[in-house]
């Protein structure tokens, strides 16, 4: 059934106003009066909806029922990734929305290649918002995750430190099982996942994480792609909360 992310402000009196690039949506999937389509509020409430009227400038929807999205998880998780090459980084968004995400950040580091800053920055955000909004429609979501760009690496941990579970995956030295820290942590509302560009993160990076108090964690005896690893790890939290 076709989705349409709108502001809660175009639904009133049981009629959804569509406008816009959606109404012209509408016509390229050339959907006829009586069909059904869902418009979710990007705020986590879908609205079961029926075409109405068609217009030329404005397509009306009326309202059947509303419900809180089922596609959005118990948990709120945050993704946190240094910034990386090529279109590695659209992965990470497009994957990352769709395993459940609430929110995606990138960040520059010591390892990083990639270091967009600007204009630049202004733009891969643009790009990556769309990717976001794209993967949400797919998956079913409720809300469309924002994506992003924190200031430096100590800004970013600040973010993950705030949640529930502020995970640092890191692939050497003295690390907690991600399973096991998890587990640990119950009932779990919230969680951040950080993980580093390729190359990873300088040991003294992890140290910075430790002394904030995130958990440093493995994810096993496998180095996983840093376009891997953020997902991996959101799957993980996924199905541990019963949320896959």
């Amino acid at each position: 059934m076709p989705r349409f992310f709108m502001a809660g402000s175009n639904i009133a009196g049981g009629v959804a106003v569509i406008k816009g690039q959606d109404a012209d949506h509408v016509r390229v999937l050339r959907m006829k009066l009586g069909e059904k389509l869902v418009i979710s509020d990007g705020e986590g409430t879908d609205y079961n909806c029926v075409l109405s009227r068609m217009g030329e400038n404005i397509i009306e929807a009326r309202v059947l029922d509303s419900l809180p999205s089922p596609a959005e998880p118990s948990v709120r998780c945050i993704v946190l990734t240094g910034f990386s090459k090529g279109d590695r980084s659209d992965y990470t968004v497009q994957k990352s929305v769709e395993s459940g995400a609430s929110e995606i950040v990138f960040f520059p580091c010591e390892r990083c290649v990639s270091r967009p800053d600007g204009k630049s920055l202004d733009k891969k955000i643009m790009r990556w918002q769309r990717i976001a909004e794209e993967a949400a429609k797919q998956a079913g979501r409720g809300i469309i995750p924002v994506v992003s760009a924190a200031s430096d690496l100590a800004s970013a941990i600040n973010l993950a430190i705030k949640t529930d579970l502020p995970l640092f995956l890191y692939e050497t030295g003295d690390r907690i099982p991600l399973k096991q820290a998890i587990e640990n942590t119950a009932p779990l509302t919230s969680a951040a996942i950080m993980t580093g560009p390729e190359g990873g993160f300088e040991p003294f990076e992890t140290e910075l994480a430790k002394h904030a108090g995130m958990l440093i964690c493995s994810m096993g005896p496998r180095i996983l792609r840093c376009e891997t690893a953020p997902v991996t790890a959101l799957t993980s939290i996924m199905y541990a909360t019963g949320n896959l």
